[in-house]
C-alpha cells in the first residue's frame, strides 16, 4: 500500500531542510571564521580590565565633621573629600607655639643679662686697672718710709700706718680681680644656659611643624582627578589613623589589561606588539591595545602556595603568563572600561619584530 504524502507534509519538508541548509552554512560561516582567527591571532578571554584602585587613608584619628562626596563621584585633584574634628590638633598646636614664645621670651631675658653683666665686667675690669695704680703708688710710698726708717728719719708708726694702706690696696686690687673673673663666669653661664633654651626651641619648632601637619591631615582631599568608588564612612563617626574610609580610581594614569595566555601562546609575543580587545560588555566595539611588559613568572609561582613538582605527585598543566596591555585611545572613548571587566585579547600571530 502506498504512503501519501499531503501538501503540508511537503511544505514542512521543505522548511525543514532549508532550517538546516542555512544551519549549516551558518556553522560553516562560524567555523570558517573561528579557524581562521585561531590562525592569525593569540587570544584568551582570561583576562580583566585594571586601574589603579587606591584606599583614601586617614593620617589622623578623630570625629568625621563632614563627607564631601558620595560614591561614583568624579573629583579633581586637591578636592575636599573628608573633614575631622581638629579642635585637639588646633589646641596643641596653640600650646606648642605659647612654649616657643616663651622659650623666646628666656631669651631675650639671657640676652638682657649678658649686657648687664659684660658692664659689670667691664666695670670690675676698670676698677682693676685703678686699684693696680693704686697699688703701685702705695708700694712706692711703702718702700720710701721704709728707707726713712732705716734712716732713722721715720717713725715705726709712720711705716705701719703705710703699710696697712698698701694692704687695703691690695684687697682691693684682689676684689676687683675676683669680681670680673665672677662677671665673665656668670656670662659664660648664661651663654650655655642660652645654647640650651635655643636647642629646647628649636625641638619646640619641630614640634609645632608636625603640629601643623596634624591640622592638615585632619582635611583629607583628593590626590589625583579620580572616581570615587565604595564609601565606609558617615558624619560622626569615629575613625583612627591608618584606617581607610574609601576608595578613589585614578584617572591620571593608563588603563591596562592583564591577559593571562597560557605558556604555549607567547613564543613570539613582544612588547610593543599591537592588540585587538573586545569587552564582554561591549561585544560590538572594538579597542586597541599594547603589549608593555610580560611577567618574569607564570601566574602560579606568585601565588600564596607555589607548586613544588619535586613531591612525586607531578602532573602536567599547562601555566599561564600574565601579559600587560596598555589600553590605547582617547580617555573619554576607553572610560567605558571599568576595572575588573571581562575583555576578550587578540594578539596578531605574524608582527614584525626588530
Amino acid at each position: 500500500m502506498k504512503k501519501k504524502y499531503t501538501v503540508t507534509d511537503r511544505i514542512i519538508t521543505q522548511i525543514t531542510g532549508w532550517i538546516a541548509g542555512l544551519v549549516i552554512i551558518a556553522l560553516t560561516i562560524w567555523g570558517v571564521r573561528t579557524l581562521w582567527a585561531y590562525y592569525i591571532y593569540e587570544e584568551t578571554n582570561d583576562a580583566q580590565v585594571q586601574e589603579y584602585v587606591n584606599p583614601v587613608i586617614a593620617r589622623a584619628g578623630g570625629f568625621i565633621v563632614a563627607v564631601k562626596f558620595e560614591e561614583n563621584q568624579l573629583v579633581k585633584r586637591g578636592d575636599t573629600l573628608l573633614l575631622i574634628d581638629n579642635r585637639e590638633y588646633t589646641l596643641q598646636q596653640a600650646q606648642t607655639e605659647a612654649a616657643i614664645q616663651k622659650s623666646m621670651a628666656q631669651l631675650q631675658v639671657l640676652e638682657s643679662n649678658t649686657h648687664t653683666l659684660e658692664k659689670t665686667a667691664g666695670a670690675a675690669k676698670a676698677q682693676i686697672a685703678a686699684s693696680k695704680a693704686k697699688v703701685w703708688k702705695q708700694q712706692l710710698e711703702y718702700d720710701r718710709y721704709q728707707q726713712l726708717f732705716n734712716e732713722e728719719s721715720a717713725t715705726r708708726q709712720q711705716l705701719e700706718n703705710v703699710q696697712s694702706t698698701l694692704d687695703v690696696d691690695n684687697s682691693e686690687y684682689q676684689s676687683a680681680q675676683d669680681n670680673y673673673g665672677a662677671a665673665v663666669s656668670r656670662i659664660e653661664d648664661i651663654q650655655a644656659e642660652k645654647t640650651v633654651v635655643m636647642a629646647d626651641l628649636s625641638r619646640l619648632r619641630s614640634l609645632l611643624d608636625r603640629h601643623k601637619l596634624d591640622v592638615s591631615y585632619t582635611v583629607v582631599t583628593a590626590a589625583y582627578d579620580g572616581r570615587m568608588g565604595r564609601r565606609t564612612v558617615e558624619p560622626g563617626q569615629m575613625i583612627n589613623a591608618g584606617e581607610v574610609l574609601a576608595f578613589i580610581v585614578n584617572n591620571e594614569t593608563d588603563k591596562w589589561v592583564v591577559a593571562n595566555f597560557k605558556e604555549t601562546q607567547v613564543a613570539h609575543m613582544r612588547v610593543g606588539d599591537a592588540v585587538k580587545i573586545i569587552a564582554d560588555a561591549y561585544p560590538n566595539q572594538d579597542f586597541k591595545g599594547t603589549v608593555i611588559s610580560l611577567s618574569p613568572a607564570t601566574g602560579s609561582s606568585f601565588s600564596l602556595l607555589p607548586p613544588d613538582n619535586s613531591t612525586g605527585n607531578y602532573v602536567k598543566i599547562v601555566q599561564r603568563i600574565p601579559v600587560r596591555i596598555r589600553v590605547d585611545g582617547v580617555r573619554k572613548d576607553i572610560d567605558v572600561l571599568k576595572v575588573g571587566m571581562n575583555v576578550n585579547v587578540y594578539i596578531p600571530k605574524k608582527q614584525q619584530h626588530d
